[in-house]
């Protein structure tokens, strides 16, 4: 029974490691596609790109519908209505979420470096601290706190050296903001979401991007973004289209990584995993665009960084306590 129950942990260890693992591979990568395409190329429309993206995803979740029909037996995938009524009232808050958390990422992605997407995205952790006392009601203990406070100072610092650098971008450091806020209210709702489509990532990748798509074409037309398109030089062009292909692969992979690392850790762990994914990704940005930063530029990312590893661990011990406390965890 012992042998058992450690081969049973060593495994769920071992698919949280590989979640977590895929989840930094794509989302990095997905980052670097993006801001090829959103500052790197003549086209100034981050909702069209967002648009295609969701629309690439939708696509393929649908064709993989298709094959669970035709191929049963080697394809499965729930086959639902995304247009039903009590889909729509269960999902379309979260897709609302989903949707302007990519915008806010792309709108983000556009003004500022990749190597300050990290502290332009650094406040998820705060707002994930408010939102979950808001929601949901639980407190969050005063060491938490005090290193809530150590990331939004490092996140001031970061900013006051980006503006130091002649490089700061008032615009997108505030989609940043949003975005993190976005990201927040992402996970939490996710996390109660999921039950209701019975623990089914694909599926509700399948419905936030339909839905997604529908919510871009609008937010296209409010930001004049139509009449861009159809002058753009390089519409019928081979390049243009395959590093979009990319992006709208990438932008389906990256939904379904965050969806498992949500189910098979937790809302707090999954936004922990990416504040320390992007310190990862700061490094490779300043080596691949050749950028140099200041020693306290450098230092404000660490300081985020020293944030977030402090909460985790804190929540972590307090999470442990209550476990050794509470009859009810010790049975579960």
């Amino acid at each position: 029974m012992v042998t058992q129950e450690r081969d049973s942990l060593v495994a769920k260890y071992i698919r949280i490691f590989l979640v977590v693992t895929g989840y930094w591979i794509i989302s990095i990568s997905t980052v670097f596609v993006n801001k090829t395409l959103l500052s790197q190329i003549d086209l100034d429309a981050p909702m069209f790109i967002a648009l295609f993206q969701t629309l690439t995803s939708a696509l393929i979740c649908f064709s993989m519908i298709t094959l669970s029909r035709v191929f049963p037996q080697w394809f499965k995938y729930a086959d639902s209505s995304p247009f039903s009524m009590q889909t729509v009232r269960d999902v379309a808050p979260v897709s609302i979420l989903f949707t302007a958390m990519i915008a806010m990422n792309n709108l983000c992605l556009k003004y500022v470096s990749v190597a300050f997407y990290y502290i332009g995205r650094s406040l998820t952790t705060i707002f994930n601290v408010f939102f979950t006392y808001l929601i949901l009601g639980e407190k969050t203990s005063k060491k938490c706190i005090f290193f809530c406070g150590v990331i939004i100072f490092g996140f001031f610092l970061g900013v006051d050296q980006e503006s130091l650098a002649g490089s700061l971008s008032i615009s997108g450091t505030i989609f940043g903001v949003l975005a993190s806020l976005s990201l927040s209210l992402y996970s939490i709702l996710t996390k109660h979401v999921l039950p209701k489509i019975n623990q089914d990532i694909w599926l509700l990748a399948y419905y936030n991007n339909i839905y997604s798509s529908l919510l871009f074409m609008p937010l296209m037309l409010f930001n004049g973004e139509f009449q861009v398109v159809w002058h753009y030089t390089r519409l019928f062009r081979f390049d243009f289209w395959f590093i979009m292909i990319i992006g709208g692969i990438c932008g389906f992979v990256i939904g379904v990584f965050t969806a498992l690392q949500i189910k098979y850790t937790s809302a707090l762990t999954h936004n922990i995993s990416g504040t320390a994914k992007a310190c990862v990704q700061t490094i490779l940005a300043t080596y691949w665009y050749h950028e140099v930063k200041s020693f306290l530029w450098w230092t404000s990312n660490a300081i985020v960084l020293l944030g977030s590893a402090g909460y985790a661990r804190i929540k972590q011990l307090e999470m442990e306590k209550r476990h050794r406390t509470n009859p009810v965890y010790q049975k579960v």
